[in-house]
């Protein structure tokens, strides 16, 4: 072994040992590995350039800004509206469809958040035997399309390094659809053993957001249910007022009339979802209201606003702000806002004029804490083309029209141009953590050919496909042939390595995290085929699916253990039931790529 294959064995080691210590700080670790390939002269100035902008890389990080215009439209929050049932079973089968063809082509973190409230909220079923499966649906819906999981989108992009072209949009999608449906039988399997325990709801304090529904809505006479506002994302309708009448807690099925009074509570970042529903309009004393200039603040204990109300105060002429939410820690607010009686310490969200901070008041009155920065939904025009615009590039660039990275380029300028995206949307969402880890993993494989390191593991582990198949098969078949008939019956070439590929993947995602364990073996794995003359994609495929198995801990995928923590979970609950859905899933993804492509 000459000292750079040792040197680099050890960086790719460390690497691994990082990961594993620090499986929070992936981006960090593969710097590391990053900066010492390069220190020592393994790599040069133009592959990391190249590295870093690989158009793989670049579709990855246009699809996962794309997915923001599509989480700021109303498509997420319709499909909490077909998962809601009174049966177990239906609801389970609902939900579980809902979230594998939303996640084939959506974030599938955006689609768990979105339907971990109305699964918590739901009275009749507990909400800790759906979350766990809510989780293994959106992981399974991932491995359907190129674009379902940020995993599938590493390893083509360091398959368009290796090769120079782009893996097809649907691929993944024959083998995808059979794990999916063998896989699902297990998880159903499994979800009868899940906790059946009420889930304590945390003492969160939460604004009190006033609505009035006006006469020309198309929401009058609907119910609340029908209407799409029991699904909205952290905001509640605590309580309908009309003709002096309150109803609370509301039902579902409560019909909507013009007039009535809706009160919301919940985070105010949230706020602005109100503005997708036309006809719904926030309460304040003024006839415009714009929620990009909100400003949080405290009422002072000396404040004459102190046991008066918003309307007798005439709060609007003595500060140039209109009130639109109000929370009071360790109580429950009722009735209009502006007949709420105020005390010291409530907690105000304003729209502010231009004179607010200059007038001599304020500060007397109270405690400004800080502005506010409402995430903005879609609504009209732009929620359509944010959804037709994004469907029309998945589905030309899977008929082969034009490539996704020029469709996705095109989509994103256009949004920004027509405002359904902003600066400020791409500020707070660009993926650099997944763009360092890519890129870097990049570099390191680079890195590993070049000294020679992936020609000395090819050697070390003698890969003689045909004599070791034949050697196994043989032991295998003399076993069991009296059982299954299975006479002179050997394993294909590869296979075997295929299925060591695979586990060894497997459980680098348990102990690091799905996008590292994909970016650390998809060298190895591409490696092996190439060096023998065999069809290098049933072993492709098999490092994303691998990489996508992160069924057994709730930390090494982000949907696992959001739902983990909302469901109030313990490690051995997915133990269990990860455990068996996780052998079943290797064994079906297993079989598939045996029937395609060693038959």
């Amino acid at each position: 072994m000459s000292t750079d294959v040792m040197i680099m064995v050890l960086i790719f080691v460390s690497t691994i040992i990082g990961l594993v210590k620090f499986p929070n700080n992936a981006a960090q670790v593969f710097c590391s590995s990053l900066l010492a390939v390069f220190l020592l002269g393994y790599v040069d100035e133009q592959t990391v350039v190249n590295s870093f902008t690989n158009i793989g890389l670049l579709v990855l990080v246009m699809l996962l800004l794309a997915s923001v215009a599509i989480e700021k439209t109303s498509v997420i929050r319709w499909l909490t509206g077909k998962i809601e049932s009174s049966s177990y079973f239906f609801s389970w089968l609902k939900l579980f469809i809902t979230t594998a063809l939303g996640s084939a082509f959506l974030n599938n973190t955006a689609v768990v958040s979105t339907l971990i409230r109305p699964i918590r909220n739901n009275p009749k079923i507990a909400a800790s035997r759906l979350l766990i499966p809510l989780s293994y649906a959106a992981i399974l819906g991932g491995t359907l399309t190129l674009i379902g999981t940020s995993t599938n989108l590493i390893v083509n992009s360091m398959y368009v390094e290796a090769t120079g072209e782009s893996l097809d949009f649907f691929v993944f999608l024959p083998v995808g659809i059979c794990a999916l449906a063998v896989t699902s039988v297990a998880i159903f399997g499994i979800s009868k053993f899940l906790p059946n325990q009420a889930l304590a709801n945390p003492e969160v304090q939460k604004y009190v957001i006033e609505t009035k529904l006006a006469a020309e809505s198309k929401l009058v006479g609907k119910s609340v249910q029908d209407a799409g506002l029991r699904h909205l994302e952290s905001l509640f309708l605590v309580e309908i007022i009309r003709d002096k009448k309150v109803y609370s807690p509301v039902s579902p099925e409560e019909v909507l009339e013009a007039g009535d009074r809706l009160l919301f509570s919940g985070d105010i970042n949230q706020v602005s979802q109100l503005e997708q529903f036309e006809g719904l309009d926030i309460v304040v004393e003024s006839n415009t209201v714009d929620l990009e200039d909100l400003t949080e603040v405290v009422i002072r204990p000396d404040s004459p606003l102190v046991r008066s109300t918003l309307k007798a105060s005439q709060f609007r002429s003595k500060f140039d702000a209109a009130v639109i939410a109000v929370k009071r820690d360790g109580a429950s607010l009722s009735g209009k806002l502006g007949e709420l009686r105020l005390k010291a310490g409530d907690y105000l969200v304003l729209v502010t004029g231009r004179d607010f901070h200059k007038r001599h008041n304020v500060k007397k009155n109270f405690i400004i804490l800080s502005g506010v920065q409402p995430e903005h939904k879609l609504s009209g025009w732009r929620e359509w083309f944010a959804v037709l615009g994004f469907l029309a590039v998945i589905v030309s660039a899977g008929l082969g029209l034009f490539s996704l990275f020029k469709g996705l380029a095109v989509l994103l300028i256009v949004m920004v141009l027509t405002g359904c995206m902003t600066s400020q949307d791409i500020k707070q969402r660009m993926p650099y953590q997944i763009w360092v880890i890519v890129g870097s993993a990049i570099v390191l494989s680079q890195a590993m050919t070049n000294t020679g390191t992936l020609s000395y593991f090819l050697g070390m582990v003698d890969f003689d496909v045909q004599s070791v198949s034949n050697e196994v098969g043989n032991t295998v078949a003399s076993s069991t042939s009296a059982v299954l008939g299975l006479d002179n019956w050997v394993w294909p070439p590869g296979f075997l390595m295929l299925v060591t590929v695979f586990f060894i993947t497997l459980i680098l995602t348990e102990l690091v995290t799905n996008n590292a364990a994909a970016a650390l073996m998809f060298p190895i794995a591409y490696s092996i085929p190439m060096s023998s003359s065999m069809d290098v994609m049933p072993f492709v495929l098999g490092v994303a699916f691998a990489a996508s198995s992160s069924f057994i801990s709730p930390y090494s995928y982000q949907t696992n253990l959001m739902v983990y923590n909302a469901g109030q979970y313990r490690l051995k609950d997915f133990a269990k039931a990860g455990l068996p859905v996780s052998l079943t899933y290797s064994i079906s993804v297993l079989t598939t790529l045996y029937y395609f492509y060693f038959l």
